[in-house]
């Protein structure tokens, strides 16, 4: 991956909104179990950080994804897991089918105030008992007229509680499982809609999440995505770049786990000597920093795979994989070298160590990613290379 002055001045201007704008409040975000979402998206948006990869058209940078993965890198530097993922719903998992395939009036009512971070989404994917199978959803878009009656429920859904927007994949036949889905663009003021109590995560406490029901939700058939019955296809190519932020962003805050426990290391005395001067601790620091950069490759590799075209479905499904991994690796090694520091709820790598578990949870859990690449290798029983 080659990087213009483009990329690195795309690449300060994230990271200086950053320092100024969150960082400074992430810790009372953290205790207050949310953020002022609309108001930092649309900072956000100002700056054109909600776009990047969006047609210019509708209000977007038009660049390539290349640029929106600089972004998604630097936005790593958030010294919290929920913010960030906040941003990744918006640009990463709710508008690129929509970018992509929704009709110009679908992309002006719902797109271009999501670039302009004056609208906020979320993505309406998993319920409690289709979570990584997508295939097995239940909630269903019955047609009625011109419009479509929504009935059902989505679980673990980001940024709901405050969203305007859902993007919703729903059953609108009963045809096969991959065939019979649709993806609709949902106000979440519709009269229906309703939403449990926030709830209460392990880690991404800034995060807001709730589970949203449907009771016979009434919107236009023309809020669909693209063709009845492609809503599947459509999400597995969101998955993609969902996939490619959950890897991208991994990045920045895997390495701050690593530099602040040499910092703390240096400091830490025991037995008359610096903690670092311990080999088995700075040789360990040297393997997880590695391993990072490792994963860095991987995932700037996918990402000049996906902006030439090319389906990138097996690397962006080893790069999440790895990224899950990893940041339960890490956070756990680096914890351990803290001790009872390490333990405390506050604490910078407590904190790490909670908010990425879920890498290896959401947006297809491990074991989905290791079937994904089984197939596409050609070593599930009766598949061929």
């Amino acid at each position: 991956m080659i990087f213009t002055p483009e990329h690195e001045a795309l690449r300060k201007t994230v990271r200086d909104f950053v320092a100024k704008e969150i960082n400074p409040h992430v810790d009372q975000w953290e205790k207050d179990g949310r953020f002022p979402i609309h108001e930092i998206f649309k900072k956000a948006g100002d700056l054109g950080l909600l776009g990047i990869s969006k047609p210019e058209k509708f209000g977007g940078m038009g660049l390539d994804y290349s640029y929106s993965m600089v972004a998604t890198e630097e936005f790593g530097t958030i010294t919290c897991g929920g913010i960030p993922m906040a941003f990744g719903v918006q640009t990463d998992m709710c508008t690129p089918a929509l970018a992509r395939f929704g009709s110009d009036e679908l992309r002006e009512e719902f797109l271009r105030p999501a670039i302009a971070g004056e609208l906020v989404g979320c993505i309406g994917v998993s319920e409690v008992g289709a979570g990584s199978d997508v295939a097995g959803l239940k909630t269903n878009a019955r047609k009625d007229g011109d419009d479509y009656v929504i009935n059902g429920s989505k679980m673990w859904i980001t940024n709901s509680p405050s969203a305007d927007f859902i993007c919703l994949l729903a059953n609108t036949s009963d045809d096969k499982p991959h065939i019979n889905k649709s993806l609709i663009m949902v106000p979440m003021n519709t009269p229906g809609i309703s939403l449990s109590p926030h709830l209460d995560k392990l880690g991404m406490r800034s995060s807001e999440t709730a589970q949203v029901f449907f009771d016979n939700v009434r919107v236009p058939q023309r809020n669909r995505i693209g063709a009845e019955g492609t809503g599947f296809m459509m999400q597995m190519l969101q998955f993609q770049e969902e996939r490619l932020f959950c890897a991208a962003n991994a990045l920045k805050g895997l390495e701050h786990c690593v530099d602040i426990t040499i910092d703390y290391c240096k400091e830490r005395h025991t037995f008359g000597q610096p903690l670092l001067d311990n080999q088995v601790i700075h040789f360990r620091l040297a393997e997880l920093q590695t391993e990072i950069e490792a994963l860095r490759a991987l995932t700037y590799q996918a990402t000049e795979l996906y902006i030439n075209g090319k389906d990138v479905t097996k690397l962006a499904s080893m790069a999440k994989l790895k990224a899950g991994r990893l940041a339960r690796e890490v956070t756990d090694s680096c914890l351990q070298y803290w001790g009872g520091m390490g333990f405390m709820w506050d604490n910078p790598i407590s904190r790490a160590y909670r908010d990425t578990r879920l890498a290896s949870i959401g947006g297809g859990a491990d074991e989905i990613m290791l079937g994904i690449i089984c197939k596409l290798m050609g070593t599930l029983p009766g598949k061929k290379k």
